[in-house]
């Protein structure tokens, strides 16, 4: 409100306008000058270890918003650890090698990996990755993140890859890694083996096929009598048309129920639940279901394969089920893990022939060995075409030797490579795994027991995910990355590694990084003189996979933490809720099985940010918000406020709206800040504080109110629940200070003598808040924190910089019960009274509040406190300039303003007393005073003291 002129107006230079666009890369350069991250990390060097291990994003592309808001909650939590007394050495890092990288090098260079020499296509895949690094690292600072950004790990880095191939080395040491042929996951078009956490899914079109298997013999008959077997049919299945060549056998469960089916003059093998959907998707209404039978009575019966001359039998497996199909599932374990697995098993039982047929090339082209088959009498070749392109013609293949049911479409969820989004194939090859058996007991204890789990959910999550999960495929078949430190002997065929390998490697790793792999031939690789353990030969072949990616930042906790002399297990991990199955759970396979804990005591998550209709951002959608789009226009700090305002633990909602709603959160605090500020330019907290027990009974009320939204915030902040104390914050400010404290206050404020005892005990007051406030927001607000501190009045000992400073200590001694009891319900009086006084100025009764003549009249508990106020501190209370208290509603007239809640009745009425110019209240005393006529006898006192 406006009192014209009056003589303590705010002075300050703290803006009113925050234009942080521009202001806060000054505070970036003061923040880098005066080096506060370091005076932070000396300043609590003896306090206890507060480590938050930064997870790597990806060097590669630009930052999207989702990093923005994971940056930005880890940078929150160590500025209030570090305030707390923490010692909270945060060391920023980055995920180097990989496939994305090498793809975008290729991409962008137009050049053949192929054709490229390893050490060439390594380089400029380090080249790109640390040029992405400083783009990326530019922006991390820009969002106000401390840290040690002039050495920030990275996985390229030879002390990380030395502590790498180490983990792998132990691993292998306890048993821990072996080789073999498996079916996984494939990219086609990255030629590489992918791991379960690179795999994601999305909608995809495939064909519907419906294939029969001509009958040959059974061990148990189910084939009724009299029927001519030669019309007798197995019926799979499939949406993968182009695995038909690599089928071996037909799988059933012996559970289910199996039935021979009559259509027309063919008889059809199905599961009975199934005949009827199963015939309906053909076509098919009319058929005889002529008997039932288990279905493991059909256990190695044997089939003939729809096109090549080769037999299938039938396999027992519990993976068999109703969701859909036939009951008869067309097996083909080079490109099915539980084709794989039952194929496998009978293989090494003894039942059948278990050499795997595998016709699937590196690049997804079938090889030479596809057309060894009859085709019937087609002239059909396969060989050297892409299997995706092979559908059709495997589909005429089938149709030509009368095996084709039915043919048809569906849409479902597939899954793609995370990285180039293409589909991926099953795919039996020769990889490098980690047991996961040989430690899982030791990882799943590790989650129940070591790890607190933030959100409880998370816990549920990981622990299944690993339960469940298969051994972990860890090779690639690649270049940029660290390699597998294994060599073949070249006699006898065994592979070889163990303490001596890995310790030369690493001194080598140490010297020239992993580059040294490509650079020197094996003798220079392997201590010299040494021989094969298993044959005693001295010729040895290196391995040429590298390892997958999720084993680089998985072994992150040694190359970083250890490295840097840190505590195993550190205090937190961070990162997004798809981290459960990515760098969680590879740190956390890791760190078992080479250290029998988990590398985390704690993990927190955060879940994804959609559009402000829930829905996931796209570019093609243009829902997308950059971090840039924020920054740019409205600062980093509006940005890093969205990050508290959302309750981070689901999906966090961000549109062009709600930042501009939020812009006005942060103007409203801003303003709050301004106002603090403005009122103590004339004051010195080293010489000018009121004692508490000094302080009016208003003024005890806001720190009463400033505790107890301490106490709110340090839990909010203790419980990483930063949501609340963005709320809490947002209305202490707009509601606790600006409409009621710092209303009621602007007359002792403005218009008293400058060391008034009533203005200093505001003043008092008014310090403490905007000292405890600003300390409270600086972890958010971390810009106009430092703003407002460099404009503040500082007391003996405080530092240069607010991110020095300490968390607020608490004044139990302000939480006065009686004092709140009494204050909560003058508050809810006044806002009754204050809808009367509303009400007055729509109708034009008054002007502004200033000009009122209140007359309450007051029933109970309403009238005891009204009336034991006194008239002049319920004016100044109520921002009127006359009031009475009368006892009795019913002595209010008709006319009067009715609150039945709070027993009251109201009258406003304008003032006939004449307005002061200086302090607007109407007061029978203006104009006593012969030298300043125009103003009441307190202000004339005033400005005769001035």
């Amino acid at each position: 409100m406006d009192y014209g002129k009056t003589l303590h107006l705010p002075e300050t230079e703290f803006p009113m306008r925050g234009n942080l666009p521009k202001r806060e890369p000054d505070i970036l350069k003061f923040w880098e000058d005066n080096e506060i991250y370091k005076k932070r990390l000396e300043l609590r060097k003896d306090g206890k270890p507060f480590i938050l291990h930064d997870g790597p994003p990806y060097a590669n592309g630009k930052l999207h918003i989702g990093h923005a808001l994971n940056k930005t909650l880890k940078d929150m939590i160590m500025k209030y650890k570090t305030m707390q007394g923490y010692y909270t050495r945060y060391i920023p890092g980055w995920d180097t090698h990989g496939l994305p990288i090498e793809h975008a090098v290729i991409k962008n260079t137009g050049l053949n990996r192929h054709e490229m020499a390893p050490l060439d296509l390594r380089d400029k895949c380090k080249e790109y990755a640390l040029s992405c690094v400083e783009e990326q690292k530019k922006d991390f600072i820009r969002f106000g993140v401390l840290g040690e950004w002039d050495r920030p790990y990275l996985t390229l880095r030879p002390e990380f890859e030395v502590k790498q191939i180490g983990i792998f080395g132990e691993m292998a040491k306890r048993g821990h890694i072996y080789k073999g042929l498996k079916t996984v996951y494939w990219c086609t078009h990255c030629e590489t083996a992918l791991a379960e956490a690179e795999i994601e899914y999305a909608e995809k079109k495939s064909f519907s096929i419906y294939v029969k298997f001509p009958y040959m013999h059974e061990i148990k008959r189910t084939l009724p009598e009299g029927i001519d077997t030669t019309k007798a049919f197995a019926v799979i299945w499939t949406t993968t048309p182009w695995t038909m060549p690599a089928n071996q056998a037909i799988s059933v469960n012996p559970e289910l129920s199996y039935s021979w089916v009559q259509v027309g003059d063919e008889y059809y093998l199905m599961a009975t639940e199934l005949v009827s959907s199963a015939l309906k998707d053909c076509g098919i209404d009319d058929y005889t279901v002529l008997n039932t039978f288990s279905g493991a009575d059909l256990e190695l019966s044997t089939f003939k394969h729809p096109f090549i001359d080769r037999s299938a039998m039938i396999l027992l497996g519990d993976h068999v089920t109703l969701d859909a199909g036939t009951g008869c599932v067309h097996t083909a374990p080079a490109h099915g893990e539980d084709d794989f697995v039952i194929f496998k098993k009978y293989g090494d039982e003894g039942h059948i022939d278990g050499t795997i047929i595998s016709l699937v090339d590196p690049e997804g082209k079938y090889t030479a060995d596809v057309d060894n088959g009859r085709y019937g009498d087609t002239e059909v070749s396969l060989a050297g075409v892409e299997i995706h392109d092979a559908e059709v013609p495997v589909i005429k293949i089938l149709a030509h030797n009368g095996n084709l049911l039915h043919k048809g479409s569906i849409r479902h969820q597939y899954a793609h490579c995370w990285r180039c989004k293409n589909p991926v194939i099953y795919r039996a090859t020769e990889q490098w795994f980690s047991s996961v058996d040989g430690y899982r007991e030791q990882a799943l204890e590790a989650i129940d027991k070591q790890v607190q789990w933030i959100p409880k959910w998370g816990h549920d999550r990981i622990y299944n995910m690993v339960a469940d999960r298969n051994d972990w495929c860890i090779s690639r078949q690649r270049v940029w990355g660290v390699p597998i430190p294994i060599f073949y002997c070249k006699h006898c065929g065994e592979y070889v590694i163990n303490d001596d390998t890995i310790g030369h490697l690493q001194d080598l790793f140490a010297k020239e990084g992993s580059n040294a792999w490509w650079a020197h031939d094996e003798k220079e690789l392997m201590p010299e003189g040494f021989t094969c353990p298993h044959c005693g030969h001295d010729e040895f072949r290196k391995e040429t996979d590298i390892m997958d990616v999720w084993f680089d930042s998985g072994s992150s906790w040694a190359g970083v933490l250890e490295v840097n002399g840190l505590d195993v297990p550190t205090a937190m991990y961070l990162e997004g809720s798809d981290q459960h199955r990515g760098w969680f759970n590879s740190s956390l396979l890791t760190g078992v099985a080479t250290t029998g804990k988990a590398p985390y005591n704690s993990v927190l998550t955060h879940g994804f940010v959609v559009d402000g209709e829930g829905r996931k951002m796209s570019k093609s959608v243009g829902n997308t918000v950059a971090p840039s789009d924020i920054i740019d226009v409205y600062g980093a700090d509006v940005m890093r406020l969205w990050v508290s305002s959302a309750d981070y633990q689901g999906d966090v909602r961000l549109s062009k709206d709600i930042v501009k709603q939020l812009s006005e959160v942060y103007r409203k605090i801003r303003n709050t800040f301004r106002f603090l500020l403005g009122n103590l330019d004339d004051f010195n907290p080293n010489t000018d504080k009121v004692s508490y027990d000094q302080l009016s009974e208003i003024d005890r009320w806001a720190l009463l109110r400033l505790e107890e939204v301490r106490q709110k915030v340090t839990n909010a902040y203790e419980n990483y629940e930063f949501h609340i104390l963005y709320h809490t914050i947002h209305n202490f400010c707009t509601v606790d200070l600006s409409s009621i404290y710092l209303d009621i206050l602007k007359d002792t404020i403005y218009a008293e003598r400058m060391d008034a005892p009533t203005r200093r005990s505001a003043q008092t007051a008014i310090y403490e808040i905007l000292k405890t406030l600003v300390c409270m927001v600086a972890p958010v607000l971390s810009f106009t924190a430092e703003e407002v501190w460099k404009y503040m009045p500082k007391e003996e000992g405080m530092g240069i910089s607010v991110m020095l400073e300490d968390w607020p200590q608490g004044h139990p001694g302000h939480v006065d019960q009686a004092l709140a009891t009494k204050w909560n319900h003058l508050l809810s009086l006044r806002s009754e009274l204050t809808k009367a006084l509303e009400l007055a100025r729509q109708e034009k009764t008054i002007g502004h509040p200033l000009d009122a003549a209140v007359t309450i009249y007051a029933d109970g508990d309403a009238f005891t406190a009204l009336d034991a106020m006194g008239n002049d501190r319920l004016a100044a209370f109520l921002i009127v300039s006359e009031v009475e208290v009368v006892e009795g509603r019913k002595n209010a007239p008709a006319n009067a303003f009715v609150s039945d809640e709070a027993e009251l009745a109201v009258v406003v009425a304008a003032s006939t007393l004449e307005k002061c110019e200086r302090c607007w209240i109407h007061r029978d005393s203006v104009g006593e005073d012969a030298d300043h006529p125009t103003v009441c006898a307190r202000c004339a006192s005033v400005l005769k003291q001035q």
